[in-house]
């Protein structure tokens, strides 16, 4: 799995998410060290060892805080008040978290999005320099139009990523998603607002210690890499009978 190796800027602020936070997110960057470290366990081709802690089902209580539950959020799919949330922080440069996009995802929502079960919430993790910048916010202004999924298939299909992410090919990409006004879609990329959503997930998830993508939490709860479809089934099981129990 692809590891975070440009070194943090001097300007950049910490992520202020209290000491309780803090604590429990130190989960999350060592669950990202042992995705990317040698594992002797057999993993599927292409993708991390299973990195969830052993017994903690029911999430950190201070992460599951960071689901936003927006029902109008364009970079979320599934019910606002779905029992299970789960947040991915993810590169569209990321080879492994094109792997999750193909492989994992349309499953994830097959089963457990469209019955209710699962939210999916979209972090904006650029790491990988200015492409992967530029990505990030043509991904976000899409979603300005109602059109963020449709961005998303088409930045991570099969070979999408080797044409790179440049200006021309990021308003090809928003032709292939449906967006409708390209003017719009022009103003938003380079716009302010676009930069600072971004920057936002960005220091979440650098608050979180995250050093790798495609990182996740579900019910806080983390899980590194892309991982088969039976790990995330497993994770997203165990969180809903955990929601399950805490409302009896």
């Amino acid at each position: 799995m692809p590891k975070n190796t440009r070194p943090a800027a001097k300007s950049r602020k910490p992520f202020m998410i209290g000491a309780a936070v803090v604590a429990a997110a130190a989960v999350l960057g060592i669950a990202s060290y042992q995705a990317s470290s040698p594992d002797p366990r057999p993993t599927v081709a292409g993708s991390a060892a299973p990195s969830s802690p052993e017994g903690a089902a029911s999430g950190y209580p201070e992460l599951m805080k960071l689901a936003r539950r927006d029902a109008g959020d364009p970079l979320a799919q599934g019910r606002a008040d779905a029992p299970v949330v789960m947040i991915e922080y993810a590169d569209f440069k990321c080879s492994y978290c094109g792997k999750f996009a193909r492989d994992t995802e349309p499953a994830l929502v097959k089963k457990y999005v469209d019955d209710g079960t699962l939210r999916i919430e979209w972090r904006n993790f650029p790491i990988f320099g200015a492409e992967s910048e530029a990505a990030a916010r043509g991904a976000w202004a899409a979603g300005r139009q109602g059109r963020f999924w449709q961005f998303h298939a088409s930045a991570y299909a099969q070979g999408a990523k080797e044409k790179g992410f440049g200006a021309d090919r990021l308003k090809e990409l928003a032709g292939e998603a449906g967006v409708p006004d390209a003017a719009r879609f022009a103003a938003d990329l380079d716009s302010d607002a676009a930069k600072a959503a971004v920057k936002k997930d960005q220091d979440e998830a650098y608050g979180l210690g995250t050093s790798s993508t495609p990182s996740f939490l579900i019910n806080g709860t983390p899980l590194a890499g892309a991982q088969p479809m039976d790990e995330f089934a497993r994770a997203v099981d165990a969180a809903a009978r955990a929601a399950r129990a805490a409302k009896k």
